[in-house]
């Protein structure tokens, strides 16, 4: 089950999605991710970069991939990972083996594939699982409400009704 979102969320959202915003406007998919240690300190952010790098340059992947090259064990299990989205499986696992913290997220798997289908967008190559389903013992946090998750979902739509070519 996950938990509500607190104040001290908010400002971390916020810069997902404007890292997510960033890759919208480098035409990637917009997902944005921060890496925040338990100071609340960022660490490190990524953005979508499917495009420019190869299909798996997933923003969580990336964290986790810096992480356990640069944070010790445990360190990785203090940290929080704010993400636009919830975790793909593959990001999710990339997250559980490496050991890291908290997740908090916008928007939900399940609110993204909703709203994919309602824009008659191709599905998932892979089936979209609550985070929880694949890391065990994770705390999570999301999805997010009213400006925030509005937000977010204006710009799957914007990517997913644009026309080709932009």
């Amino acid at each position: 089950m996950s938990q509500p979102l607190t104040p001290t969320d908010l400002p971390h959202l916020r810069r997902c999605l404007a890292l997510a915003a960033e890759a919208l406007q480098a035409g990637d998919e917009p997902f944005g991710s921060i890496l925040v240690d338990a100071q609340g300190q960022v660490l490190a952010e990524a953005r979508n970069q499917v495009n420019a790098l190869n299909a798996l340059a997933h923003p969580e992947l990336a964290l986790a991939q810096w992480a356990a090259m640069h944070l010790a064990p445990a360190a990785r299990a203090t940290t929080t990972m704010y993400t636009s989205g919830e975790h793909c499986p593959m990001c999710a696992a990339a997250h559980g083996w490496v050991g890291l913290g908290k997740i908090v997220y916008l928007s939900s798997a399940a609110q993204l594939t909703q709203w994919l289908q309602e824009l008659g967008a191709p599905p998932s190559p892979v089936q979209m699982l609550p985070i929880q389903t694949i890391v065990s013992g994770v705390e999570v946090a999301g999805p997010a409400e009213g400006e925030l998750l509005q937000a977010i979902k204006d710009m799957q739509v914007a990517y997913h009704t644009a026309s080709p070519g932009t």
